[in-house]
């Protein structure tokens, strides 16, 4: 906190003694001494909440990023299967084989969006602010 060397200590004691006298100083060297304490003790922990506070931040936005990637990896999914069963469409020749093609893509589609939506659904909020995956929700 302060630098203070021995010389500057002595000379502040010699002045104290002078000052105060023998009997008052050691009540007055305690005095000062607690209140050093208190003030160290205070700033220690107002570290401690500031730290704290950075690292609940920090896994916010990991949290926030992490959800965003899953999201798009979802998205992807849903699009792929999406493709694959127009692609299916086109190339099967039998009605039943095309409806069995399109019933097992809505299938994996509607399996893809519960999906999507449990995980939005769970994503934790903050209680003081607003959760960002709100606000990047996509139609």
């Amino acid at each position: 906190m302060f630098d203070f060397g021995f010389f500057e200590i002595l000379v502040i004691g010699v002045v104290g003694l002078l000052v105060l006298g023998p009997e008052r100083l050691p009540r007055a060297a305690r005095a000062v001494g607690l209140w050093v304490g208190k003030i160290k003790r205070t700033v220690s922990g107002m570290q401690r909440e500031i730290s704290a506070q950075l690292e609940a931040e920090d896994l916010r936005q990991t949290l926030n990023d992490q959800q965003k990637k899953l999201d798009d990896s979802l998205r992807k999914a849903k699009q792929d299967v999406e493709r694959i069963a127009e692609a299916d469409k086109p190339a099967t020749t039998s009605s039943t084989t095309s409806t069995a093609s399109e019933q097992h893509a809505a299938s994996a589609a509607s399996h893809l969006d519960d999906a999507l939506e449990t995980v939005r659904d769970k994503a934790p909020a903050s209680p003081d602010a607003e959760s960002p995956t709100k606000d990047s929700k996509h139609p």
